[in-house]
């Protein structure tokens, strides 16, 4: 089954796809950056706003950096924190250049979907603010 792309690195025009609407295609807004770079990124603030922050919506989670991938698709992985299933409940990762971005998994599919959308096309795009 193929995976939707959840959005491409683009200005910071993306109010129809936090609207819910399909997006049309955006030009990148940094055509140069690798996957890797918008993914550390991504990383960088996921760390410090959901986890180091101690935001209640991640509280039960931890964070999996998955930046060094053979695949050429860095990703970042939220687990479930002290369980024994690893299984990741949310897939943040980035491929090609200029870099699409994409976020799969059963999270994706809750209430902190919208946020975990805009937060990780903010931080993409190089904003710091939590």
């Amino acid at each position: 089954m193929r995976r939707p792309p959840l959005f491409m690195i683009a200005s910071l025009a993306f109010a129809g796809l936090l609207a819910g609407c399909k997006p049309e295609a955006p030009k990148p807004s940094a055509p140069s950056q690798s996957a890797l770079d918008i993914m550390e990124k991504v990383a960088v603030g996921a760390n410090r706003c959901w986890f180091k922050s101690g935001d209640p919506a991640f509280k039960a989670y931890s964070l999996a950096p998955e930046l060094t991938s053979f695949s050429g698709r860095p990703r970042i992985l939220l687990v479930r924190k002290n369980s024994a299933d690893i299984r990741p409940l949310l897939v943040v990762q980035a491929e090609g250049k200029p870099a699409r971005l994409d976020a799969f998994g059963p999270m994706m599919n809750e209430a902190v979907a919208p946020r975990i959308r805009k937060d990780v096309v903010r931080w993409a795009n190089g904003a710091k603010d939590c």
